[in-house]
């Protein structure tokens, strides 16, 4: 599920916070900030996103993030992929190997790299928020 700017931008303070109160997330805005209600508006929509969720405390609720950027970003590139490549890596790489204008000698390194990180783990779970788990190999 595709976020707003002002949700994804809540969300990354919340990533980066673990946990927050309506005030200490619009503090961490940059000038200008956006209003108290505003930021409140916007938890409350993450929340029945299936995003957000809070622990109240009298009448104050800590809110945090129920899914972890990681599993975000995953869901969020596999869209990309699927949407705008065909569901194709290579088509994907492709374009942003010549979008980003890298050297033979760069893609090289690149490889190299990928290699070693998938030396590093066997297979990976991990969650898209509307498709439930899939595998990765």
């Amino acid at each position: 599920m595709q976020l707003t700017k002002a949700e994804e931008q809540v969300m990354q303070i919340l990533w980066d916070m673990k946990n927050g109160l309506v005030k200490d997330i619009r503090d961490s805005f940059s000038d200008p900030k956006p209003a108290r209600n505003t930021v409140s508006t916007v938890l409350r929509v993450l929340e029945k996103k299936g995003y957000v969720g809070h622990k109240a405390y009298a009448n104050v609720h800590l809110y945090h993030p129920l899914i972890s950027k990681s599993d975000y970003s995953k869901s969020q590139l596999f869209g990309l992929m699927e949407g705008y490549f065909n569901n194709s890596f290579p088509a994907m790489a492709s374009f942003f190997a010549r979008e980003k204008d890298l050297t033979v000698k760069e893609l090289d390194e690149l490889l190299e790299d990928t290699r070693k990180e998938l030396s590093k783990g066997e297979k990976r779970t991990y969650k898209i928020p509307q498709g439930g788990n899939k595998k990765r190999k």
